[in-house]
């Protein structure tokens, strides 16, 4: 297994970068029967985490749609730490419109109930949660998630926008955190 090393912590790979596009692919087909072109959803990019995710998932889509970022953490290390910050608010006018949310993973649940909460306030037609991993045995709250990419157990991760200390993201493969 290929291994890399960020900051003191060792990582291998347990996705490849082929099975991630398979998993997009996936996603994008699922929203693109559910939204044929008749409504402009506006697709909630969260960064950072989400940047490759929601590219990749926006070059799959079929039809015409727009594109708004926000940015929210909850992490420290390798750990949540149960509260959410908000670090860029959204600027995009949400009312009557369908919000679908870009997540690149969801684990507790912390996270995207406070965003849910954020654009609920602007009363949006509909608001859907596409995530592109998803890791049920961490996953605490009620919001239900319309679109997961893959399901994966609770370990800590990094590649493909994902990171530890902020290293880690550019990886095209995903690595999990290897046993010390």
């Amino acid at each position: 297994m290929e291994r890399i090393k960020l900051h003191d912590k060792v990582f291998e790979v347990s996705i490849p970068s082929e099975k991630i596009q398979e998993a997009v692919r996936k996603v994008a087909e699922q929203i693109s029967r559910d939204y044929n072109g008749d409504d402009c959803p506006v697709f909630l990019s969260v960064l950072n985490g989400s940047f490759m995710f929601t590219a990749d998932l926006l070059k799959n889509i079929e039809f015409n749609s727009e594109i708004s970022f926000t940015k929210l953490s909850s992490y420290e290390g390798t750990s949540t730490t149960g509260k959410v910050h908000e670090l860029i608010g959204i600027t995009k006018s949400l009312k009557d419109r369908i919000v679908i949310v870009v997540e690149d993973i969801i684990d507790t649940g912390t996270t995207l109930e406070k965003l849910v909460e954020i654009i609920g306030a602007q009363q949006p037609r509909e608001v859907k949660i596409a995530t592109f991993l998803f890791k049920p045995e961490a996953y605490k709250k009620d919001v239900k998630i319309d679109y997961i990419g893959m399901e994966i157990p609770n370990d800590f991760i990094v590649g493909y926008g994902l990171d530890y200390q902020e290293l880690g993201r550019n990886y095209k493969d995903i690595y999990t955190l290897v046993s010390e």
